[in-house]
């Protein structure tokens, strides 16, 4: 029976910071997309962007979907010196994060894996960027973390 309720949403939610958590490099891991900037930086931001079915991995009783992520790593204010380290603390802590979820690719058992290379389309990625917060320019790589997740719902007649 599927039954992807609050609980299941939490678990699934929990193990991804979790894992993030892992890295040690992050001040701040906040759980929602942030309308401010982050107090302390470099930091992690975790929230739900997406749900879709997942068609291949459904049965005739239930849908399995795929529940999409997105993380956004504050690196720096773009007028921190020296400027040519931001680049390459982002690169590192976007690589260090994608690694600590390959390596998670179940999320403890709360997925069926980290869809890794797009089976459902999208694949784990992430592409570098700028965010105005507060009228401060902030340096950050926004990372996609598609979840394949068995039996979200269930296919009733």
């Amino acid at each position: 029976m599927a039954d992807f309720n609050a609980d299941a949403v939490n678990a699934l939610f929990a193990a991804l910071v979790s894992k993030a958590k892992t890295i040690g490099a992050f001040r701040q891991v906040i759980t929602h997309e942030p309308k401010a900037a982050p107090a302390s930086l470099p930091a992690l931001a975790v929230w739900w962007s997406g749900i879709a079915p997942f068609p291949p991995g459904s049965g005739l009783v239930a849908v399995s979907g795929v529940v999409t992520f997105a993380a956004r790593i504050y690196e720096a204010k773009m007028l921190e010196k020296p400027e040519d380290n931001i680049d390459k603390r982002l690169l590192a802590h976007t690589a260090q994060l994608m690694n600590v979820l390959s390596g998670a690719f179940t999320l403890t058992g709360n997925a069926r894996n980290i869809d890794l290379q797009g089976a459902a389309g999208q694949p784990l990625g992430a592409s570098s960027g700028f965010i105005n917060h507060e009228n401060t320019l902030l340096r950050v790589a926004q990372v996609t973390i598609p979840c394949i997740v068995n039996d979200l719902w269930s296919e009733v007649a």
